[in-house]
């Protein structure tokens, strides 16, 4: 099933040379675009900085989270296993997870908890980015959603942390003086 969903999406390759150019931009260089939003949102204002944070420290967890499930998990990429069209090379590591869509699902989810607008475009990018993976030829359907599902709920409880923290260290300053 996941190998006629990942067809159904990957067959459509090498037939529109601007939607595939679009694609094969957003599978590579879509990370420099959350770059630049992030620190964009350093330099705004103060009450961004918590979404920069938050962003870092989620990203960092989905790498190291990432590294721990390629050590005992090893899935072929699809064109490893069938012929299909790839756009750009790849490395032959694990198809799951997908690095690229736990990084920007981490990202895109810790800024729409902050700023619902931003983090809405932010997020259509990042489901742009997973079906790019697709496209290119580089991933499953199923890595694409697993992994934008681990990269969103590492966000979700790195702000919930971050946010009991710090409730926790104005509540102890307080009690401390």
């Amino acid at each position: 099933m996941d190998y006629k969903l990942f067809k159904s999406i990957n067959q459509l390759s090498g037939r529109c040379t601007p939607i595939d150019f679009l694609m094969i931009f957003l599978s590579k260089k879509v990370r420099y675009v959350f770059a630049f939003v992030m620190i964009f949102m350093w330099f705004r204002k103060t009450s961004d900085k918590k979404a920069v944070y938050c962003a870092g420290i989620s990203s960092g967890i989905t790498l190291l989270i990432n590294k721990v499930i390629k050590l005992f998990y090893y899935r072929p990429r699809p064109f490893i296993k069938h012929r299909v069209g790839i756009l750009i090379p790849s490395k032959v590591d694990s198809s799951f997870p997908s690095k690229h869509t736990l990084l920007v699902f981490a990202i895109s989810t810790s800024i729409f908890l902050q700023e619902r607008l931003l983090g809405s475009i932010m997020w259509i990018l990042s489901l742009l980015t997973g079906f790019s993976r697709i496209w290119v030829g580089h991933h499953y359907l199923t890595d694409i959603i697993s992994s934008a599902l681990i990269g969103s709920i590492t966000s979700v409880m790195v702000n919930k942390a971050f946010s009991f923290c710090k409730l926790f260290s104005i509540n102890f300053q307080k009690y401390t003086k």
